[in-house]
């Protein structure tokens, strides 16, 4: 018996893919940065995805040199991930 649904973005894995994908998907303002909330917003409200699940794939993300964060936390550009997407 299964009393809690699985979390498609449990995986941080899966969470940095989307976010990347989300990324991808909004027009950066200068300088390729983009808002951290024009990318937060849809994860946590349309995607369902929690607190923890953004924070494991934004980190999972940088970590493999798919997105940088600026020191502030208030912008990430998309690095190296046009393949990635296509994976």
């Amino acid at each position: 018996m299964k009393l809690a649904e699985e979390r498609p973005y449990a995986d941080p894995e899966a969470a940095a893919r989307k976010l990347v994908e989300l990324a991808a998907s909004v027009e950066a303002v200068q300088d390729g940065r983009i808002y951290i909330e024009r990318i937060n917003a849809p994860f946590l409200f349309k995607l369902k995805g929690s607190g923890s699940e953004f924070g494991a794939g934004l980190k999972h993300a940088i970590e493999r040199g798919w997105l940088q964060l600026q020191e502030s936390g208030t912008y990430v550009r998309l690095l190296g991930a046009g393949g990635l997407l296509t994976q």
